[in-house]
């Protein structure tokens, strides 16, 4: 006999509760429970049988080596650590029409085993107009439009493909529940046996989900926590420009980042990024600074360009695009207090180019240099490259991993690289780059100062 009950679910966390609540417990969120009338049968999860095993002792287990598999896309394998896991799941979130289908369509068009696309969003007609602009396709990528979860995976078992592939989760329905698809009750049971299939035979699942208006992946919190790797795909849907960042990733580093390309014939990998994020213009201008940033294992020159103005509207603004605002006000309240720059009455805008999100510190010694050079309306030569990190007290401190930056500069022409006194030590300086040393910030204006006044 079925019974059903209403239960109430967050849809920030998944928390559950017998009633409505008007502010979680569990995350703190304020008017996200929603009410669910949950009929549960004899589950996809319960069918399946499980293996019992007795605890173990980890020198009784085999140190057996696996082999990732690999999706022929060099960013792909990049954030993933190298190639998929077997076994693993996979969640990949963006926002729609950013590009995340046609990211896996091609990796299922090039794989040249078996390979299985779920597709709850489109008819197979639709994908084949969409497969057609790629010029890599094969009969090994096998497609099919489903939303029921029990006929996917009875279908998976039969053909044992080499990747699985659910576009999307919000869409995928359990027959056993009575809930609507992409609701909380769906979306975490649907996760979770397909968490459990994976595990069992080895076979890895990518699941595409869908993003907030908040940015945040929708559904709730826990779906994040069950899955293995999370990456999210990023760019404005109005530049051609996409990326692909690690959020998690049990199986390797989780600070990696991809770049492609949008073009007619669908994603194409971006060798160079460096040369793609700095700018164009041969004039050098005031108010632009090149540093040298860390993504994972991946050092990449970014361009910092600032724009300082008399507030003319009353109260000075402060805005940010890709850069931490907060930061910002940090590195303007030092250069006041240690420089003697007067920002109060200023109106400061900060953009990092390229459409990037930089989180890394080295970054603040470029953010200085390009408000210093706006303020004063100084140019910094294009050959200068910077990274180091600024703290309260005024001091510039050493970052991590400063000769893979330095390289990178001198590849893309920067002879003369800007970095912190204490990061000269034990460093092996390539032939034809030219290092400037500074430990206090106040250093920085007359550094600039001289490279004006020298010919």
């Amino acid at each position: 006999m079925v019974r059903s009950k209403i239960i109430y679910y967050c849809t920030n966390c998944g928390a559950e509760s017998p009633k409505w609540i008007g502010k979680c417990p569990s995350c703190g969120e304020w008017n996200t429970y929603r009410e669910e009338e949950v009929a549960v049968k004899s589950g996809i999860r319960s069918q399946q049988s499980s293996i019992e095993e007795e605890p173990t002792s980890l020198s009784n287990i085999p140190a057996t080596a696996y082999t990732r598999l690999d999706t022929h896309d060099a960013e792909l394998n990049r954030v993933l650590g190298g190639g998929i896991v077997p076994g693993s799941l996979i969640l990949i979130g963006g926002e729609p029409g950013i590009g995340k289908s046609t990211l896996l369509l091609q990796v299922v068009l090039q794989h040249p085993q078996t390979t299985l696309y779920i597709s709850g969003e489109e008819s197979l007609q639709q994908i084949k107009l969409r497969a057609t602009r790629t010029a890599t396709q094969t009969d090994s990528a096998l497609f099919m439009a489903e939303t029921h979860l029990e006929k996917v995976i009875k279908q998976a078992k039969r053909l044992d493909p080499d990747l699985l592939v659910i576009d999307s989760i919000q869409t995928i329905q359990l027959e056993s529940l009575d809930a609507a698809p992409g609701s909380v009750t769906q979306i975490r049971e649907c996760t979770a046996a397909l968490m459990q299939f994976a595990k069992q035979s080895q076979i890895p699942v990518v699941i595409i989900g869908h993003i907030t208006k908040e940015g945040s992946i929708a559904g709730p919190k826990l779906l994040e926590h069950m899955v293995d790797v999370v990456l999210q795909f990023e760019g404005d849907r109005h530049h051609t420009y996409r990326m692909v960042r690690t959020l998690k990733n049990r199986f390797g580093s989780a600070d990696e980042l991809g770049i492609y390309e949008m073009t007619a014939a669908g994603l194409r990998i971006v060798t160079n990024p460096s040369e793609l994020l700095l700018s164009q213009s041969e004039e050098q201008m005031s108010g632009a600074a090149i540093g040298a940033t860390m993504e994972g294992m991946r050092p990449l020159l970014i361009e910092s360009q600032a724009l300082v103005s008399t507030a003319v509207y009353g109260t000075p603004q402060r805005s940010t695009t890709g850069f931490d605002l907060r930061r910002l006000s940090m590195i303007l309240a030092v250069l006041e207090k240690r420089c003697g720059f007067n920002f109060g009455q200023q109106d400061v805008f900060l953009n990092i180019a390229g459409g990037l999100k930089v989180m890394d510190p080295a970054m603040d010694l470029a953010v200085a240099a390009a408000l210093i050079s706006s303020l004063e309306e100084i140019a910094i030569p294009s050959n200068w490259c910077f990274a180091a990190e600024v703290g309260l007290t005024g001091e510039v401190r050493a970052v991590n991993r400063i000769e893979q930056r330095i390289q990178e500069a001198q590849r893309l022409g920067m002879d003369t690289f800007v970095l912190s006194g204490y990061n000269i030590k034990g460093i092996k300086v390539p032939s034809g780059t030219r290092l400037l040393t500074i430990s206090r910030i106040q250093e920085l204006y007359d550094l600039i100062r001289q490279a004006n006044i020298e010919p």
